[in-house]
């Protein structure tokens, strides 16, 4: 059974859905006023492996992931641009899933945009105001009242007395309290905006997730995702919002992936120090970059640098030449239900165990390796070599041609260095487990591109012919 680190409780807890052999899966999205960096690129991989799993699992997903398309950045991007909010956010929106295709990221059910739910937001406001938790403003603003909600902090673990002593919050006149936070903006000059009881304006961005996600999973739901940043003020504004309009409690289970870091800082747009999809994928393929992000467990910093994309690409060749040398020795994949099931239990209680995506990606290596060692022609063979594709597909793996894999790291002058090295890796390590067939044939794909090895003293130099 799936076990989730549950930020709200601060423990893992057995996962158990609302409905039975259904799940309600939100994930906050993205803002789309430029490319999908690094960052953004980890929430996508990170929950699109929750999700894969949960279907596997036979249950039943409604995953939605948002779109922020109306947004203060976004606004701003426009101006600077000369051109219309929509004309930015469409834009955005088609490098966001170019992105995604190329990172191997499954649709989710529902990808609703903020602009599309103006109606359901300005229904929520309303009804927290005659609740008593927000108030129209004399500056034509809508404001959440946070001492109006007992449990305001439950999320993060801060308290309201502690916020005020702690934070420096901007002074606003407007509001009864600094920590108000906005619902609803008032219109500005030459600013997008729509009707609503307070006059024209647009939504906050923290009233935009609550709406979005009563729209398409109700009150209540099991699962809300997102990056660690957005755990206070967003997430915490959210419970506060919907709890209160509902009266009844919003996500049960929370889940924050940690943060991207280069030189011991978080990743980010605003600090300038981000690196986009697009950027890596011209030195990466997509898949080379999902394992990176798949070797470290999701809760944790992920240091971003190019050896770890490099040791990302030579596992992942590993993987393809396993696959790519059973087929070409004349194996045949097993049957697709014929799996080996000390594996299949070892990956699945890798990921049951709050989603070690790091500890499943080694099962695949064990498999790879033992079906290094079996007789290609053998029915074992053929076992673990679709169980090697079969693991792979559910985080999303191995999903490519081995041969053309392996064919595009050839370049110009032959094999590329980084493939050389995992090659010479491999042969190093069938060496050591005596499976000396592998090791000459690993030489031969070496010597056939045009490469000379030289053992000596335990090393193995190479040079090209």
């Amino acid at each position: 059974m799936l076990h989730i680190y549950n930020t709200l409780s601060r423990k893992k807890e057995r996962f158990e859905p609302r409905v039975p052999g259904e799940v309600g899966l939100y994930v906050c999205g993205m803002t789309v006023y430029d490319y999908c960096h690094v960052g953004h690129a980890r929430v996508l991989v990170v929950f699109d492996v929750l999700y894969r799993h949960l279907l596997a699992a036979g249950l039943k997903v409604n995953y939605v992931r948002n779109i922020t398309d109306v947004d203060d950045k976004i606004i701003a991007r426009a101006v600077e641009q000369g051109k219309t909010m929509s004309e930015v956010t469409d834009r955005f929106i088609n490098e966001m899933n170019t992105d995604a295709t190329s990172l191997g990221i499954l649709k989710p059910t529902h990808e609703p945009r903020a602009t599309e739910t103006i109606e359901p937001m300005v229904s929520m406001i309303e009804t927290l105001i005659a609740s008593g938790h927000a108030y129209a403003a004399d500056n034509g603003d809508v404001y959440y009242s946070v001492n109006a909600f007992e449990g305001y902090g439950k999320l993060s673990g801060r308290k309201l007395e502690e916020l005020r002593a702690g934070e420096r919050v901007a002074v606003d006149t407007a509001k009864n309290d600094p920590l108000d936070f906005v619902l609803w903006k008032a219109a500005k000059a030459d600013e997008p905006s729509w009707e609503s009881p307070w006059g024209n304006g647009r939504p906050g961005w923290h009233i935009e997730c609550s709406a979005m996600s009563r729209e398409l999973l109700g009150d209540e739901f099991d699962i809300h995702g997102g990056g660690m940043d957005l755990q206070f003020p967003h997430h915490e504004n959210e419970i506060a919002q919907s709890e209160a309009a509902t009266g009844k409690s919003f996500a049960r289970y929370w889940m924050h992936n940690g943060f991207v870091r280069i030189d011991d800082e978080k990743m980010s747009k605003s600090l300038g120090n981000f690196f986009t999809v697009r950027e890596v994928l011209k030195s990466y393929t997509g898949e080379e970059m999902r394992l990176f992000i798949l070797g470290s467990h999701y809760r944790s910093p992920l240091n971003y640098s190019t050896a770890q994309l490099d040791s990302a690409r030579q596992a992942l060749r590993r993987l393809y030449t396993s696959l790519k040398s059973f087929s070409e020795a004349g194996g045949a994949f097993a049957a697709d239900d014929v799996l080996d099931t000390a594996a299949v239990a070892r990956f699945d209680d890798a990921l049951n165990d709050d989603l070690n995506t790091a500890e499943a990606v080694s099962v695949l290596h064990d498999v790879a390796n033992s079906l290094n060692k079996a007789n290609a022609e053998s029915e074992q063979a053929g076992v673990l070599a679709n169980t090697l594709k079969q693991l792979g597909s559910r985080i999303g793996l191995l999903g490519d041609d081995p041969v053309a894999v392996l064919q595009r790291a050839l370049g110009d002058e032959g094999l590329d260095e980084s493939a050389i090295e995992a090659l010479i890796k491999e042969r190093i390590e069938a060496r050591a487990a005596k499976d000396f067939a592998r090791s000459d044939e690993i030489r031969d794909t070496l010597v056939e591109a045009g490469i000379i090895l030289e053992d000596k003293d335990g090393k193995t130099n190479w040079r090209r012919s």
